[in-house]
């Protein structure tokens, strides 16, 4: 039988891509420890979002401007290609 050699197949993860959205809005929360950059529409619905963590900085330069600013470019170039030409900035936490 065919059932010998039998392995499940790998899920797929379904990523649904928003297109021709204009308006974003841009959270970045601050944290002592990280920087995290979320880019929503304007209902609140996540579009992208990155971290200073997710681009390879580890450690104490995981906290700093410069790898928060990589961050924002980051995620600006993922909704950029969604559409987004307008944003608004939401800050919050320390930093």
């Amino acid at each position: 039988s065919g059932l010998r050699n039998h392995t499940p197949m790998a899920k797929q993860k379904i990523k649904k891509v928003r297109k021709n959205v204009v308006r974003g809005v841009a959270h970045v929360k601050a944290t002592g420890n990280n920087t995290i950059v979320t880019i929503t529409d304007t209902n609140g619905e996540t579009l992208a979002w990155d971290s200073a963590g997710t681009i390879g900085f580890k450690g104490a330069r995981k906290s700093t401007p410069f790898a928060a600013t990589r961050a924002g470019e980051q995620v600006g170039q993922k909704v950029r290609k969604m559409g987004v030409t307008e944003v608004e900035v939401i800050v919050k936490g320390t930093g």
